[in-house]
């Protein structure tokens, strides 16, 4: 089965075959790959009157434990944003009803997001849509091929997330 990666360094290597283009047969897969599943999120998550970003932080405070409520520090830490930007999400957020500002019990200085039953049934329905939807896409994968490319993916993005 040939893919437009295959014809891509096929190219390359006429153009420049002094060049070891090898490492585009994975990358370049890998970056398609993130291109078609942003589309396919993006679907997903509209299904659900949501955007990935207000995904993301829905599902941080959904996994955390309950009463599943964390601190803007705490959320800016899983979701890699600046405070200016995470403030404005949560106030969106917050808006919609699907989080709210608690105080803090630990620090009267300090607040705590938590998620409502309306963020969290949504967040809860939108990850089993998600689920369904990647599982179709990895549907020529067996369970043995998946363990082994996520240990190989794993290994290379490991170093970036440490």
């Amino acid at each position: 089965m040939e893919d437009e990666v295959d014809r891509l360094t096929a190219g390359w290597r006429r153009a420049l075959p002094d060049v070891d283009v090898s490492p585009l047969e994975v990358l370049s897969r890998v970056a398609r790959l993130a291109r078609h599943l942003e589309r396919q999120r993006t679907v997903v998550f509209a299904r659900h009157d949501l955007e990935t970003w207000t995904f993301d932080v829905l599902s941080a405070l959904r996994r955390s434990d309950p009463p599943h409520h964390l601190s803007p520090g705490q959320l800016l830490a899983q979701t890699l944003v600046t405070s200016g930007t995470m403030t404005n999400r949560i106030d969106h957020l917050e808006e919609r009803g699907l989080v709210r500002r608690r105080p803090d019990p630990n620090d009267a200085r300090s607040v705590r997001v938590q998620l409502t039953s309306v963020g969290r049934r949504r967040v809860d329905l939108a990850l089993r849509d998600l689920v369904a939807r990647e599982n179709a896409i990895l549907g020529t994968l067996d369970t043995s091929d998946r363990a082994t490319l996520a240990g190989l993916l794993r290994r290379v993005v490991a170093p970036f997330d440490a």
